[in-house]
């Protein structure tokens, strides 16, 4: 059955190679995601080699907070960072070079090329991430002697028959990961019920909450603040990492705000920047003012588009009130946790099957779930007309976030474990 997994992976390959060579997410690195690494890109010397693994850039964020902790608990380390996407790879550099000893990107999931990067990286320990399960990979990290572990790990309700129906054509690969350690106890049954064996299975929480907790800081925000134009104390509403199909719903229930909140700004940051344009033809098709954050007429526009990288965290500092896009459509939500780090109270739409954990987190505590464009004009026409109400839900948003961290110190202290425990 791996057999037929090896050969399915290459003629699969085959056919999407063409668009994955060009796609702006996977289109840089290709050398590296054959397997062909350079011989000096990890350090010499240096023990254990932990190699730590995130699809995207959320994804390597909540993988920051183990790095400081793992360099804590093995001084010696060699710490290799790896993904899948081009932003992702951008992120890591900017942001987490510094920590680590190695940017990377990871192999495609192809029998020769998950080898040739175990002979050139030499792993100890692999952690893959939320479902990274890439079967060849894993094969290839037990094969070399790497020990395999999960982390943040979480397996979708709605695709439980895909991944049964995969594992028992393929060969299940969860047989070749020694620690699950997943993010709450339904994720851990669903592991359990695809295959996991059960004593390997952990609930240790989400390593996300950690890395927003760490961001809750007074960042500087002085530049971005003039840029925008926006003064302390001004009414901003956010709405963050929206999504094809929810801007002119949003906009609409801007030009209503603005009947009885006229200085009220809006500040749009869509989840794919290259969409910036459209959402600025959007605004003015709604007969909005509106310039892109990179204008210099930013600073005056009632409504702006961010089209910069890296700069939504600060701007939710901003913010009197934010939304979370993905919510209004099927995408599944967003990351609502990162503006309640800030101390900013959330709003999100219906669709949040993919942020359940966040859902919970927050609803009740500085998150408000909406069910439609209505509801939430209705709930920021209050809001707004409220600002202690505003200030506290902020508050709290802020200490819930605080409140379920320490994911990461149970995570590091499981995968030590493994590293020095005995060979399975």
């Amino acid at each position: 059955m791996r057999l037929l997994y090896v050969l399915t992976s290459y003629v699969l390959f085959a056919l999407l190679f063409p668009v994955l060579s060009l796609h702006r997410k996977t289109r840089s690195g290709l050398w590296q995601r054959f397997g062909f690494y350079p011989s000096d890109i990890v350090p010499a010397g240096g023990s254990p080699r932990i190699w730590l693994h995130g699809a995207s850039a959320g994804d390597l964020l909540a993988l920051a907070p183990l790095i400081s902790r793992l360099r804590a608990r093995f001084p010696s380390a060699r710490i290799l960072l790896s993904t899948t996407t081009n932003s992702g790879h951008m992120m890591a550099r900017q942001r987490l070079a510094r920590e680590v000893d190695a940017v990377l990107y990871a192999p495609w999931d192809l029998w020769g090329a998950t080898r040739r990067a175990m002979r050139a990286l030499r792993p100890d320990l692999l952690v893959l991430e939320y479902t990274e399960i890439w079967p060849n990979l894993i094969r290839a990290a037990r094969g070399a002697g790497a020990r395999v572990a999960l982390t943040n790990g979480r397996f979708s309700p709605a695709h439980l028959g895909r991944y049964r129906f995969l594992f028992t054509t393929i060969g299940n690969p969860l047989d070749d990961v020694d620690l699950f350690l997943m993010r709450e106890d339904e994720e851990a049954e669903r592991a359990r019920v695809l295959g996991a064996p059960p004593e390997r299975v952990q609930v240790t929480g989400n390593t996300k909450f950690d890395a927003l907790a760490a961001q809750a800081f007074e960042a500087d925000e002085g530049e971005l603040r003039s840029a925008l134009g926006v003064g302390p104390g001004a009414r901003v509403w956010i709405a963050g990492s929206t999504h094809e199909g929810e801007e002119e719903r949003l906009l609409a229930v801007y030009r209503s705000l603005r009947e009885s909140y006229p200085d009220l700004r809006l500040i749009i940051a869509p989840r794919y920047i290259e969409r910036a344009q459209r959402i600025l033809s959007l605004a003015h098709a709604a007969g909005l003012e509106a310039a892109l954050r990179s204008n210099v007429k930013a600073s005056s526009a009632p409504v702006v588009v961010l089209d910069t990288i890296g700069e939504l965290t600060r701007a939710y500092r901003l913010a009197t009130l934010v939304f979370v896009g993905g919510s209004f459509t099927r995408r599944g939500g967003q990351n609502i946790l990162e503006p309640a780090a800030q101390g900013r109270p959330v709003l999100f739409g219906p669709h949040m099957e993919n942020f359940h954990d966040s859902v919970q987190v927050l609803v009740g505590r500085g998150g408000i779930q909406v069910n439609d464009e209505e509801h939430l004009h209705r709930t920021l026409h209050e809001l707004f007309a409220r600002p202690e109400a505003v200030a506290s839900l902020g508050a709290l948003a802020r200490a819930a976030v605080r409140q379920v961290s320490g994911a990461s110190d149970l995570n590091v202290e499981q995968l030590a474990r493994l590293l020095t425990g005995p060979a399975r």
